[in-house]
């Protein structure tokens, strides 16, 4: 299966590698954002191996080294393109040649300006990259927007607001699209595209139907009834298309065509948010403070028996972090032993039974100081599970999970109806020791699993379990995700024709519910899944002509474009079986949990299908709860938006100035004039700055293209820059 980290790795690379100038040796220009994407796949050392002597950004003060050509790796805004061209502007030739490479599409405005720009002479070359989308695990992406989910479910804060709240939602929804196009594009697929049409409630967010939001509405048609959809005309489809303008339906229709494609939203599945998990990887974010779902920082034993603290980077690197994320916590230990007591006897000559606890891995690795990366690999996981199993004491998640699983389920573990949840509740709702978070858990999904409760029983919930205003606005937010929290005598059960299917494996007491993706991605491949909840914008399998296998037509050779991207290759010769699997791409707006991703992988191997999953951002429960409480707010207070969304635009902008300020960066301060240099005493010499040579650390490090300086002077200069660093920000 292809990961998406090895793929935008390799396409960074070819890029830096297909410019080989006469010299050799080349510079690399990147901006503050790009630079981040670039670091996300790629270490300095790997960069500066390709034959690049200095990384610079393009928002520094730059001197010009007009015998190097530069390799620009910069996100296509105005500003970008403006500095391209004052590089070489005014008798400026910053270097001997640009070789251009956007990380989006350049618009054909900005295409148009380069060309016609003093710049153009100097321009070797023009690629987009389509890469803009961040690559967090093998089968995983994200688009790294955790503001987003205010955008899309908060409410606008009066009725004025509707239009403004609308126009910003489809700025950032049509962004998130073309960063959906580039997994596409980058992976070479041109898949059908399917999007979630919830049954059970109207639009939500600042798409929900309001007159500001409306077109004009047609002319009354008394006869109307008698005339089809189509024949009443456009300005009547048009006033009506508001209805049915659910989130997931506004990105699936960009206007490059995509390939094979899921798009649902946060509110498919509520529940799966809430719940506490018992895998590794979703256990350890929700109960410890790993940041970003990748740094973890631990005390760690060095050999000499004292402790300090270090920071662990959790990714795909760590083999023993890929092969227990989607174990059973208990799994996952009994895995981390095993490994351990096999690698004590492989390697340590180590004679006796082994480790039978944590405590005793943890007394072991104290002795094992000659293998320094695998006894940290095993000291992180060590501790990590270490802590995970004792907050799982403290915080009596047994009990707390139990009530949990029978309210997501519906079920008891004996497969009865649960008819005693709420004097199972109460006792954990009254205790001091139990978090307030893991009450609004426990809140939240009875709400849920009652579809709602009488007003009088909810405020006595609250009374209970003594949440503060902010907790209980959480809860209460979940209307907002288009779930019914307040319930009247006479109202009736909400049909949803989308639901969860009863899992008959064998399983875990506190592990029963599956994300309901589980049960949308195997009815998709079964052939199963509602077309009506489910929808193909455009094409479906049974209409889709066969795709074309001729070739793009070369690119004009008075462009510097690159040809635009070929959704389908050719299969290339001798590729292997593993390559030919059918691939599903799900997108999830408004974050994705770590059992959806971890649901991914396992579908992957159980249906025989690539599946790659990816969202706005990926969200813990935590989290979640967080957002809940200040949803109403619009995010203010939040750790993605602690502003707010912000002062909406008073008119529809274009994308390109949407996406100039998304990535605007500041110019640097002018530099201080220099001072004015003596001139010389006698007459006549003709006294030459020296130039700084390459060695001085003081200045950016350039190496030589020529070859008789011999290789142990490389040797030397490329140890002085792994030392010294090479980002110039």
């Amino acid at each position: 299966m292809t990961s998406l980290i090895t793929t935008v790795r390799t396409k960074f690379l070819e890029a830096i590698r297909s410019v080989n100038p006469p010299g050799k040796w080349k510079i690399l220009v990147v901006d503050e954002h790009s630079q981040a994407l670039l670091s996300s796949v790629l270490k300095q050392f790997d960069i500066l191996e390709e034959n690049v002597t200095v990384i610079e950004s393009i928002t520094s003060h730059r001197d010009p080294q007009p015998q190097l050509e530069a390799v620009y790796i910069l996100m296509p805004t105005t500003q970008n393109v403006e500095r391209i061209i004052r590089d070489y502007s005014n008798g400026r030739q910053q270097y001997a040649g640009a070789h251009l490479f956007f990380i989006d599409r350049l618009s054909e405005q900005l295409f148009d300006q380069l060309a016609s720009s003093p710049a153009e002479p100097f321009l070797k070359g023009l690629q987009d990259l389509y890469l803009n989308f961040w690559a967090i695990e093998s089968n995983t992406f994200s688009l790294k927007q955790p503001g987003s989910f205010f955008s899309i479910y908060s409410p606008p804060r009066s009725d004025n607001a509707f239009k403004a709240s609308r126009d910003h939602l489809e700025e950032e929804l049509r962004f998130s699209s073309k960063m959906i196009a580039n997994v596409c594009i980058s992976m070479n697929e041109y898949p059908f595209i399917r999007y979630y049409v919830p049954s059970h409630h109207a639009p939500l967010g600042a798409l929900k139907p309001h007159a500001a939001t409306r077109p004009a509405p047609p002319p009354s048609e008394p006869t109307s009834r008698w005339r089809t959809n189509l024949a009443r005309g456009a300005q009547a489809r048009e006033y009506e298309s508001v209805e049915g303008d659910f989130v997931a339906k506004k990105p699936s229709d960009p206007a490059r065509p995509r390939s094979t494609l899921i798009i649902t939203d946060r509110s498919m599945d509520v529940t799966a948010a809430f719940l506490h998990e018992f895998t590794y990887q979703a256990m350890a974010n929700d109960l410890l403070p790993i940041d970003d779902g990748t740094k973890y920082t631990y005390k760690f034993q060095t050999a000499i028996g004292a402790y300090e603290d270090k920071t662990a980077t959790l990714s795909d690197s760590d083999n023993v972090w890929t092969q227990i994320r989607h174990m059973h916590m208990r799994e996952a230990i009994d895995k981390l032993m095993a490994d351990f007591n096999q690698f004590m006897q492989d390697n340590a000559g180590f004679k006796g039974e082994g480790a039978a606890s944590l405590n005793d891995m943890k007394d072991m690795l104290a002795n094992l100081p000659q293998y320094q990366e695998q006894r940290e690999k095993f000291s992180l996981h060590l501790n990590m599970a270490q802590e995970c199993m004792d907050t799982f004491e403290r915080d009596r998640l047994t009990d707390v999970a139990t009530v949990e699983q029978n309210c997501a389920t519906g079920l008891t573990p004996e497969g009865k109806t649960p008819k005693t949840l709420v004097e199972q509740m109460v006792p954990l709702l009254d205790s001091r020791d139990l978090h307030n978070s893991n009450k609004v858990r426990i809140i939240s999904l009875y709400i849920q699993y009652r579809d709602g409760v009488p007003d009088e029983d909810r405020r006595r919930l609250y009374q209970h379990a003594r949440l503060s205003l902010a907790d209980q606005d959480a809860c209460n937010a979940l209307v907002h995700l288009g779930l019914r929290i307040s319930r009247g005598p006479g109202d009736k059960d909400i049909k949803r024709r989308l639901k969860q299917k009863q899992s008959t494996e064998e399983e875990y007491e506190l592990s029963r519910y599956k994300p309901l993706l589980t049960t949308v991605l195997e009815d998709h491949v079964n052939n199963r899944l509602d077309p009506g909840v489910f929808p193909y914008v455009k094409d479906s399998p049974s209409l889709a002509p066969a795709p074309s296998l001729r070739s793009s037509p070369s690119p004009q050779t008075t462009s510097l474009r690159s040809q635009k991207p070929s959704w389908h290759r050719a299969g290339r010769p001798g590729a292997g079986a593993q390559d030919n699997k059918q691939r599903l791409f799900v997108f999830i707006a408004g974050g994705m949990t770590y059992s959806e991703i971890r649901e991914a992988y396992l579908l992957s191997k159980s249906l025989n299908k690539d599946i790659y999953i990816g969202s706005t951002h990926v969200m813990t429960p935590r989290h979640f709860i967080d957002d809940l409480r200040v949803l109403d707010l619009g995010g203010v207070g939040s750790r993605a938006l602690p502003n707010g969304i912000g002062p909406l635009a008073e008119r529809k902008r274009t994308y390109q100035e949407y996406y100039d300020q998304r990535y605007f960066s500041r110019d640097p301060p002018p530099r201080p004039a220099l001072p004015a240099q003596p001139k010389p005493d006698h007459k006549g010499s003709k006294i030459r700055p020296s130039p700084v040579p390459s060695q001085a650390p003081s200045q950016a490090s350039q190496i030589s293209d020529t070859p008789s300086q011999g290789s142990s002077y490389y040797g030397e200069e490329k140890e002085k820059k792994k030392k010294r660093g090479f980002f110039h920000f």
